[in-house]
């Protein structure tokens, strides 16, 4: 045994140095003598400073140190807000959760709802989709669909909510958008003659969506398909469709029955 050969009062000794220095390597916590008022401050202050690692874990710390307190609550939404603006959708979103669950009746849930829609709010989505030949990922459309239902949710329960009319507004925006991204990947397999995946994708944006600016060309991508596959009377059931309900289609009149055979999903 290693002790074999010490005395009881040496070994004594030898533990009480142990611990010691054990307790000599552990971190001074800094704000032991602080007032949650003032971390609430500080943690603020590293936040402003885009210090957001510091600024979570000093929310984290209010958290425990005011629990039960309005205090509290509002460090669990600020820690979600800092997520936010450190790019981390998925830990804001947590973060919401939590407070959602744990103070349903807050005053603050409006705030948190549209927090909630904004952390998972992508605007890429719709704005560089039609320039990318390739399929958008399941993740921006998860998350797309995931910032709607909170936005819908906090306009529901909400209407008079300050927040309510932008979250109407980025609504209407994930709408098209959710449809532009179908169009886009219809757009893609038709320009590489998958036109049977063409026309899956553009049905999909026709019966999920109404009324957005997307479905007029994804109507014009199943009439192309079905006249590439020699669909004939889908093809001109599609056609008196689109004469209907778009008569002044741009993508008819570039495309129609005698245009160019320039395709039209070419920007060059």
């Amino acid at each position: 045994m290693v002790f074999a050969g010490l005395s009881t009062a040496r070994i004594g000794c030898l533990a009480c140095a142990l611990a010691l220095g054990g307790c000599a390597t552990e971190p001074k916590d800094p704000t032991a003598g602080w007032s949650p008022n003032k971390i609430y401050s500080e943690a603020r202050d590293e936040a402003a400073s885009a210090a957001y690692d510091k600024a979570v874990a000093l929310f984290d710390k209010l958290e425990g140190r005011a629990a039960g307190t309005p205090l509290a609550q509002q460090a669990q939404l600020e820690k979600a807000h800092v997520h936010f603006r450190a790019g981390e959708p998925a830990q804001a979103t947590a973060t919401l959760d939590r407070f959602m669950r744990l103070h349903p009746a807050s005053p603050a849930m409006d705030y948190a709802l549209y927090l909630k829609g904004l952390a998972n709010f992508n605007d890429n989505l719709g704005l560089f989709g039609g320039l990318v030949r390739k399929d958008l990922s399941e993740s921006d459309q998860r998350a797309a669909k995931e910032s709607y239902e909170a936005f819908k949710e906090l306009a529901s329960r909400f209407p008079d909510s300050k927040y309510t009319p932008d979250a109407r507004l980025r609504m209407a925006y994930i709408v098209n958008s959710l449809a532009q991204s179908e169009v886009n990947v219809a757009r893609f397999y038709h320009s590489r003659g998958a036109y049977v995946a063409a026309i899956n994708r553009a049905q999909t944006a026709v019966q999920e969506f109404r009324d957005v600016p997307a479905v007029e060309e994804a109507m014009y991508i199943l009439y192309k398909s079905y006249d590439a596959l020699g669909m004939n009377d889908l093809r001109d059931d599609t056609l008196r469709v689109m004469q209907r309900t778009y008569p002044q289609s741009s993508w008819l009149a570039q495309g129609g029955p005698g245009a160019s055979k320039r395709p039209w999903y070419r920007l060059w």
